[in-house]
């Protein structure tokens, strides 16, 4: 069973930095990442690291948020600076794991509330 360790989050002001940390209880992983939903709207990819590749970023990000972690480790943290209220969202932690047969599986957090305010 995948599990997945959100922490971070919160209230800020906009202009602010939050930071978002997610591990998972499982190895052997193809990809780490965040994902965001607005009320109303559809989940959005935040920030993404993979096993192979480089980062990548949603086109709202535009220079403000930083991913890193280790994939090995199970272990991402997603950076936000220069938060705007537009950033006000639930964001998810997602992992993604080669399927038995072929293709990936995606595993969700619980989801953390980001609020800004103005």
């Amino acid at each position: 069973q995948v599990q997945l360790v959100e922490s971070g989050g919160g209230m800020v002001q906009a202009g602010g930095s939050l930071t978002l940390r997610c591990a998972a209880s499982v190895s052997a992983l193809t990809g780490m990442g965040w994902y965001r939903q607005a009320p109303g709207k559809e989940r959005e990819l935040v920030a993404s690291i993979v096993v192979d590749g480089g980062p990548e970023y949603g086109d709202f990000v535009q220079g403000r948020f930083v991913i890193f972690g280790d994939i090995a480790k199970s272990r991402v943290t997603l950076q936000m600076n220069g938060l705007k209220s537009e950033d006000t969202a639930v964001y998810y932690c997602n992992v993604k794991i080669a399927a038995q047969y072929g293709g990936l599986r995606d595993y969700w957090g619980q989801g953390t509330q980001v609020t800004v305010s103005t």
